[in-house]
């Protein structure tokens, strides 16, 4: 339980905020680099902050508070200049830092353009997307985490905008049991509505938590496994602050999965997927599906307004929205098997404070040798891939990606049914 003052501060993102503080210490990822490649700017709201992304006119991005300090216009329809835009409503010049360069129809006056400078944040690409710095200076280095920079892979981004804190999606990551009972027991009740009977859910025997360099990693003994199995002896991590990564797959399928919750703002939060997959060794794989990061959005309501439950990251969904725009922590009861919770809080309380003392937190990566990529600990036979690879990706968000059915073919042949499932589930969804 936390008090009402404890969980602000673990939930106001905003900047001068502890948590706010904190979270700008960090790379955050905002768009797919694709999103900018046909247009010159676009609006993005980040840690409660509008701004607006713009390609200058030789192709540097710049990232720059959205409203001109002059009379408070949007940069969003500004025009491109060789050394960073200009605001349409009177031309006054911004750099990619913030720095006004010039003022059109004033008179010079070098204190003037340094006293109407504006907040102006870094960019940087990797793996496909895109990622802001809204911290101090001088800035770490941008983590070249094993996913994004796997040669080769197929790469695809989900997304959604939901309509909640970014706290209790990263709780979710830090409770084990949760899936024997959401994606287990109560997937079996709704089966069961449908009159198809169905045993998936497996009982936890032990769960556990363990620090590491860039976070934690989150360890779990299923009923009838085997302590040297993966999910016990390696388990999969948390990365400090708001990124999950989930298994690297087996030798027939390897994939690096990613979950990364960006906070939008204290009550709605950008929730990613980033997905790469390695094709099988020989296999020729088309060009179209490596030229580019594949990108869709994952819906979460359906045209009756209700949650849709079928997939592993609906129910998840459902569960966090569920919980209130902000949960409120002051009535929760935590039990035992929300210790990693618990760990959790205590690591963002901790790191919050290094801030504020003027450290660098966990994970602020400022080593280009330790930088050049970064191996996660990382189960590969995870449980929950156990029924095969399409089984599973067309039980999880992956199924509303337009390349879904190129996946299966790639990975299971030509004539395996879950391409007709993918099919199927992209024509439902062109419809919408």
């Amino acid at each position: 339980m936390e008090t009402i003052e404890q969980n602000k501060m673990l939930t106001q993102v905003g900047k001068g905020t502890p948590m706010g503080e904190l979270m700008r210490r960090y790379w955050q990822p905002f768009a797919a680099a694709d999103e900018i490649k046909d247009k010159w700017t676009l609006r993005v709201r980040l840690l409660g902050e509008n701004l607006v992304l713009f390609k200058d006119r030789l192709g540097k991005l710049g990232l720059i508070a959205e409203n001109c300090p002059h009379r408070r216009a949007s940069f969003a329809h500004g025009i491109p200049t060789e050394r960073g835009i200009r605001c349409p409503y009177h031309g006054w010049e911004y750099s990619h830092k913030g720095e006004c360069l010039n003022q059109p129809n004033e008179l010079d006056n070098p204190g003037f353009r340094e006293k109407v400078t504006t907040d102006g944040y870094p960019v940087q690409e990797l793996g496909g997307l895109l990622f802001a710095y809204m911290g101090p200076q001088p800035q770490p280095l941008l983590p070249r985490l094993d996913g994004f920079v796997h040669p080769g892979t197929i790469r695809m981004l989900g997304r959604s905008l939901l309509p909640i804190n970014w706290l209790q999606i990263m709780e979710n990551s830090l409770d084990p049991v949760h899936t024997e009972w959401l994606h287990g027991h109560h997937y079996e009740f709704l089966k069961e509505q449908e009159g198809v009977k169905v045993a998936i859910s497996t009982h936890h025997k032990k769960i556990d938590f363990k620090e590491f360099e860039y976070g934690m990693t989150k360890h779990r003994l299923l009923e009838g496994h085997s302590e040297d199995g993966d999910d016990w002896k390696i388990g999969h991590p948390i990365v400090f602050p708001n990124t999950l990564a989930v298994g690297n797959g087996d030798e027939a399928a390897r994939y690096f999965s990613f979950q990364i919750r960006v906070p939008v703002d204290d009550e709605n939060t950008l929730h990613l997927w980033y997905n790469a997959y390695v094709p099988p060794q020989g296999m020729k794989v088309p060009t179209h599906l490596l030229e580019k990061v594949h990108q869709y959005t994952v819906p979460f309501i359906d045209a009756n307004g209700e949650y849709i439950v079928d997939n592993v990251d609906g129910q998840d969904i459902m569960a966090w929205i569920s919980q209130g725009t902000i949960a409120d922590r002051t009535s929760e009861n935590l039990g035992a098997t929300d210790r990693g919770v618990a760990m959790y809080r205590r690591m963002l309380k901790r790191e919050m404070k290094k801030v504020e003392d003027g450290l660098d937190p966990i994970a602020v990566v400022r080593d280009p040798l330790k930088n050049e990529r970064i191996d996660l600990p990382n189960e590969k036979k995870k449980h929950h891939n156990s029924d095969g690879f399409a089984s599973f990706m067309l039980r999880t968000h992956a199924k509303y990606s337009p390349i879904a059915k190129d996946l299966v073919k790639v990975f299971e042949g030509e004539n395996h049914p879950g391409i007709q499932e993918a099919q199927a589930i992209q024509a439902e969804l062109s419809k919408l």
